[in-house]
């Protein structure tokens, strides 16, 4: 089954797909093949981003490929009754219309075993507040590319304060033009630099036993 991990690793859809159904009909748990294989591919994949030998084209070759994987094997984890790493809403903030880092940060989490819920871009606070709710999230991923929509970051944050909703669900934040500072002004739990940050962090934000 190393197969599997080699087609993630090396951003090769069909081959992971491939890979995943001979898995499967080999009679590999669901859970065994994102554990054992596609969560420690994606983790390679965003250690070798972190260390420059991988860039954001390799990234979203690799976040494609485990995305055919994970449509074959998705079926078997929710008949088996696996719980996900965590539960996750994700989107821009209102008035950023770009998508891209948020993109590839949804894939990285999608890869690291948790449960999406991608709103888009330009998403207002009381559709995170709702989608939290609907969804049991238990993390809210802010992404803002522009200066002048990071203070919609703040707004969220508040709305989803004003909703009661801060104890059951972390709120990480990133962009481009986001920093720690910004994130600890605004009362985020956590501030992903990049992609793979974003994956470790979250791991830890929703650790069971973590202080709400």
């Amino acid at each position: 089954m190393s197969d599997l991990y080699d087609a993630i690793l090396n951003g090769n859809a069909p081959a992971a797909a491939e890979a995943a159904r001979k898995a499967l009909e080999g009679g590999a748990a669901a859970l065994e093949l994102v554990q054992g294989h596609m969560v420690p591919a994606m983790d390679e994949v965003g250690r070798r981003f972190e260390c420059e030998d991988y860039f954001v084209p390799e990234l979203l070759l690799a976040a494609r490929a485990m995305k055919a994987a994970l449509a074959l094997i998705r079926p078997h984890l929710a008949s088996s009754g696996a719980e996900p790493a965590g539960r996750v809403v994700i989107g821009t903030v209102k008035g950023d219309l770009h998508d891209i880092g948020k993109n590839i940060v949804a894939s990285m989490l999608e890869g690291g075993g948790f449960e999406i819920t991608d709103l888009g871009a330009d998403v207002a606070p009381e559709k995170f507040v709702d989608a939290v709710r609907a969804n049991r999230a238990n993390l809210v991923c802010l992404s803002a590319l522009l200066t002048v929509t990071m203070s919609s970051m703040k707004t969220t944050i508040a709305a989803l304060s004003a909703a009661g909703l801060r104890g059951q669900a972390k709120i990480m934040v990133g962009g481009a033009p986001v920093t720690q500072r910004y994130a600890d002004e605004i009362g985020a739990d956590g501030y992903g630099e990049n992609a793979a940050v974003a994956v470790a962090l979250a791991r830890k934000l929703v650790a069971p036993g973590k202080p709400a």
